[in-house]
């Protein structure tokens, strides 16, 4: 009889135990999914206005601040024939152009510096083969120094090198710029991973 009433008594308690540790371990996971951190603003990273400019797209038409302005861009800097890092970048870009082919908030704007070669002709037909045009993707074609410029306003480098192949070095960034034009983020072109990364990025910018 003394063992009965124990394990009635014992069984009693262990149950007691038991739903009390749930029922804190309950409390402890709905307040841990409350209380999680926000995720911190993207950064700001020119310290002065960008400068304006004016370029031409593979369509013959004007690029300038206004092609641009209250919307998310991205920048980047290539040339048609490029036997390297170029066919890569583009494939990427792609890859963010289709994500946000139908988002009117999102532009996407590649620089030639190959200016003697990449004529609007040219840039056309570069376009055509990746399928894409704009108003989204807009290749563009210049006076060579103005896009040069370009390049070291948004800190990256990009210039004639005879010794490098196709006569062209030039950075692999792409460039994440926001609705009032500050640079907000440097992805590498070549990379499918922070090309991912820069989507969702892109995408925060628009939540803003």
């Amino acid at each position: 009889m003394l063992m009965k009433s124990w394990n009635k008594t014992g069984n009693k308690s262990l149950m007691t135990l038991l739903l009390s540790l749930t029922l804190a371990m309950g409390v402890v996971g709905c307040e841990g999914k409350a209380t999680q951190p926000e995720e911190e603003a993207l950064p700001v990273m020119n310290q002065s206005p960008l400068n304006d400019f004016s370029f031409v797209n593979q369509e013959g038409k004007e690029v300038n601040v206004g092609t641009v302005d209250g919307k998310v861009h991205v920048m980047d800097f290539f040339f048609t024939s490029c036997p390297t890092i170029c066919p890569r970048m583009k494939a990427n870009m792609l890859t963010v152009y289709e994500e946000f082919e139908q988002e009117d908030r999102v532009v996407l704007v590649s620089h030639s510096i190959d200016t003697r070669h990449d004529s609007v002709p040219v840039l056309k037909e570069y376009a055509e083969k990746l399928e894409a045009g704009v108003p989204r993707w807009h290749f563009v074609t210049g006076d060579k120094e103005e896009i040069l410029g370009m390049a070291k306003n948004y800190m990256v480098a990009a210039m004639e090198d005879s010794t490098a192949p196709g006569g062209y070095a030039h950075s692999g960034a792409m460039i994440l710029l926001d609705q009032q034009r500050n640079i907000r983020g440097y992805y590498d072109g070549t990379s499918a991973g922070e090309t991912k990364t820069m989507i969702g990025d892109i995408q925060r910018l628009l939540d803003e």
